[in-house]
């Protein structure tokens, strides 16, 4: 078997790299010798004109830099301002600019050049999110014929969000490109084949094959995981280090954790809980709501906005419900490290994992192996979060509903305890039967 190479946007940085892909892919690029490529995170004065290596890890690595020009129109301006919103269902708040097009494309071609050299016959490629969606169609102009797959994290449009972006064709001529399109739902595979036809003009094979002269892909869902065993003990050691203060006998604690993003849907969240409190003047002082939401792409202006509407929400919400002795919703605006967030599952009586659209969500999948079997928590989870499709025990919502949400949350408080331990023990064996090792290895093996 020949080497991995893998590329994303983001090198894993550090002597001790960690992150999902990392635990994901760890392995296999040790034991193949494999390569991680990606983006170093600085910005250059002039295009890099060759790979370098970050000493010491497990695995090879090589970064190249930026320049400011790539950063705010490859990165800022058609990754995140164009294919975000286009991939999360707002095509209203894309902002369409040949610069940003033209950017991205020529740093996808940049990334081609540095790393072909380098590829060998038996090697595979695993190339990883919308900011190298054509880097499989810039490697076969120079030539490379090796296998290459393409996992997309995000959701994928269909034909009418895919209409509103002026290169649709093109994109679709990028996907076919690659030899294996890995999403993570099959609600995202009918969606990519339906583009790939009407936008694309190909031709459906059946069983996820599409052809796109001169070339044939196969489309197919692997959604993503955890590490399912290991997170299950982080959370057993990380609660007993919390304050006590986090933990009251008469009070339950619902939480939340997103990027402030406007795909998460956080104040539709703070608009059902507000109206929860109204309905059920029982529960006050007795539950309260953690969000945590750390900045993300600060200065863009959708995300200023989000910011604001939420701030806004929480603030109107306590002032409307709180006393001296209880405040609803605690509002944490700033990373929390990931042992922190494993104790904090743990001690929560609800997870709200409530996004308009997400690829996957592992916040679903991290509160729920974080659980005490024994006296488990209740996972409320929005109908359009990938993760839907294989937690069907959870408590299913549609977050537009702010009705059904709070009705939601009085059923998950009231819920019997062998009713939690019940749907616990049903999302914890598909977690683990479809951890994240499940998933590399099942993808890897498609593409193989």
């Amino acid at each position: 078997m020949g080497r991995l190479i893998c590329l994303s946007n983001r090198i894993p940085t550090g002597a001790n790299p960690s992150g999902g892909l990392v635990v994901a892919l760890g392995d296999v690029l040790s034991e193949t010798g494999g390569i991680w490529i990606g983006t170093s995170g600085e910005i250059a004065e002039k295009p890099d004109t060759c790979l370098r290596e970050i000493e010491g890890g497990p695995f090879k690595r090589f970064c190249f830099d930026l320049t400011e020009e790539e950063q705010e129109n490859y990165y800022a301006g058609y990754s995140n301002s164009v294919l975000w919103p286009l991939f999360h269902g707002r095509t209203d708040l894309m902002e369409i600019h040949q610069d940003y097009l033209n950017t991205y494309k020529q740093v996808n071609r940049r990334i081609a050049k540095l790393i072909a050299p380098m590829i060998q016959p038996d090697d595979r490629i695993w190339v990883h999110d919308f900011h190298l969606l054509p880097l499989a169609y810039e490697l076969r102009v120079l030539g490379i014929q090796n296998p290459i797959g393409f996992f997309l994290h995000t959701p994928f449009p269909g034909p009418i969000s895919m209409q509103a972006l002026p290169n649709g064709r093109e994109v679709c001529q990028w996907l076919s490109n690659y030899d294996l399109v890995g999403l993570q739902a099959e609600r995202d595979v009918r969606a990519c084949l339906a583009s790939m036809v009407e936008i694309g003009e190909g031709s459906d094979l059946g069983n996820g094959f599409i052809h796109l002269a001169p070339r044939q892909c196969r489309i197919a869902a692997f959604p993503i995981g955890i590490d399912t065993a290991e997170f299950t003990e982080l959370a057993a050691r990380e609660i007993e280090k919390l304050p006590s203060g986090i933990l009251k006998p008469d009070r339950s604690l619902m939480i939340g954790v997103d990027r402030l993003d406007y795909s998460k849907g956080v104040p539709h969240r703070f608009r059902a809980f507000g109206e929860f409190l109204d309905r059920h003047e029982e529960w006050h002082r007795h539950v309260s709501l953690l969000q945590i939401s750390p900045p993300t792409r600060e200065g863009v202006q959708a995300y200023d906005d989000i910011r604001e509407e939420t701030e806004h929400l929480s603030g109107r919400i306590n002032g409307q419900f709180a006393d001296i002795q209880w405040a609803p919703i605690r509002f944490i605006n700033r990373p929390v490290p990931r042992e922190v967030l494993a104790g904090l599952y743990r001690a929560s009586q609800v997870a709200l994992v409530t996004p308009l659209m997400d690829g996957m969500n592992l916040v679903a999948k991290e509160f729920v192996a974080a659980q005490n079997s024994d006296d488990p928590g209740v996972l409320i989870l929005s109908q359009f979060a990938g993760a839907a499709e294989q937690m069907t025990d959870a408590l299913l919502v549609n977050p537009h509903d702010t009705e059904q949400m709070a009705t939601s949350m009085l059923t998950a408080l009231m819920m019997s305890r062998g009713e939690r331990r019940e749907r616990h023990r049903a999302l914890l064996d598909g977690l683990t039967r479809q951890d994240v090792h499940w998933w590399s290895n099942a993808f890897l093996t498609a593409l193989g």
